[in-house]
């Protein structure tokens, strides 16, 4: 098996260097197995390292195939490769054809899985989450989103224009500075414009899915303006976020006027932005307004019984994403509630 990349270029132009295509996919495939296997060494790391830094496809192919190995480490194939990299590893009188015995099914293994994702991931340009997980993607200008649970966009990127449009959930936009094409971010029938920045922008869960917007500049400056054509989840104007600042359009279908409230504040940073280190933040929120937000990280939802009251009580403290028991159980505790199991949920209800 030859090393990928190490042969003669074909013509690209610069936007297909730029896109992860089936082939490069499958170059990273080769990469991943080829690093982990018994006969790597220096010239094959010079080698790769120069695949790399031929175009930012190739790095992010690999970093997605990286997260697909890492996911697949109890797999026969797997399993078998690692195997016999350690017999090599003890036996160096066993021959070099020996390891790709398994390394072909190994990276087989990691084409099938990738393979798969490809389609959604990169010809397509539409990313998600499911309930729980959150993601990193590396995108071709250099900027980087770190998606929450239960998250759906879609980027589209062209010559004169960035353009992520958040379909549901929340992501934290990192912005490479490029000047000649603005970074746009649609929610709702609202755009965040970017030129090199740092900020959040999520859909706050309701009845309706675009019920509400959030955006939450933590460095840079970003304008947030009506798209063009309308629509209700907008604001009445262009509003331009300063550090620190939190814009929150809410969803006002009963109003006479402008449907949708604005609201401008300074929230605290750190605890807004805690869901990036895998945490949940609470400084007095009441009780069901924690558990709504619980809830969001996983499937084990909890709910509140109709004890008169309940939902008055507040919460603070720091919490994982994704341990609604942990959570229960010491909302519990400070409260002197109990927790019982009604079929699959746990329900807070009060002692006695």
């Amino acid at each position: 098996m030859s090393i990928p990349g190490t042969g003669p270029r074909a013509h690209q132009s610069p936007g297909d260097e730029a896109r992860v295509t089936p082939e490069i996919a499958a170059e990273a495939a080769v990469w991943i197995t080829v690093l982990h296997g018994p006969d790597r060494n220096r010239a094959m790391e010079d080698s790769f390292r120069e695949w790399q830094q031929r175009s930012p496809a190739h790095r992010e192919a690999f970093e997605k195939t990286t997260d697909v190995w890492e996911a697949i480490p109890r797999s026969e194939g797997a399993r078998k490769f690692m195997l016999e990299k350690e017999l090599r590893e003890a036996d160096p009188r066993r021959g070099r054809s020996f390891s790709w015995r398994w390394a072909a099914p190994a990276c087989l293994l990691v084409l099938a899985a990738s393979g798969g994702m490809l389609v959604q991931w990169r010809e397509q340009g539409v990313y998600a989450t499911g309930v729980g997980e959150s993601r990193s993607i590396l995108l071709d200008d250099g900027s980087r989103m770190l998606m929450n649970t239960d998250t759906h966009l879609r980027v589209d990127f062209d010559a004169k224009r960035r353009t992520v449009e958040v379909r549901g959930g929340e992501a934290f936009f990192e912005v490479a500075k490029d000047p000649a094409r603005p970074f746009v971010v649609r929610v709702g029938a609202s755009e965040v414009i970017a030129v090199g920045t740092a900020f959040s922008v999520r859909f706050l869960d309701g009845p309706k899915r675009d019920d509400a917007l959030v955006v939450t500049l933590v460095e840079g400056q970003v304008n947030v303006r009506p798209k063009v054509g309308g629509g209700s989840l907008s604001p009445k104007e262009a509003v331009t976020l300063k550090p620190g600042d939190r814009l929150t359009l809410d969803y006002r279908p009963s109003t006479t006027t402008h449907a949708v409230e604005s609201r401008l504040d300074r929230p605290n940073l750190e605890r807004a932005m805690a869901w990036k280190r895998n945490e949940i933040s609470f400084q007095a929120t009441p009780l069901a307004t924690a558990v709504d937000e619980i809830n969001r990280y996983s499937r084990t939802q909890i709910t509140l019984s109709k004890d008169m009251g309940l939902e008055q009580l507040d919460v603070s403290g720091v919490f994982k994403t994704g341990d609604s028991v942990a959570f229960a159980n010491a909302v519990a505790m400070l409260h002197g509630l109990k927790v019982r199991d009604v079929d699959g949920r746990l329900e807070l209800q009060k002692s006695g």
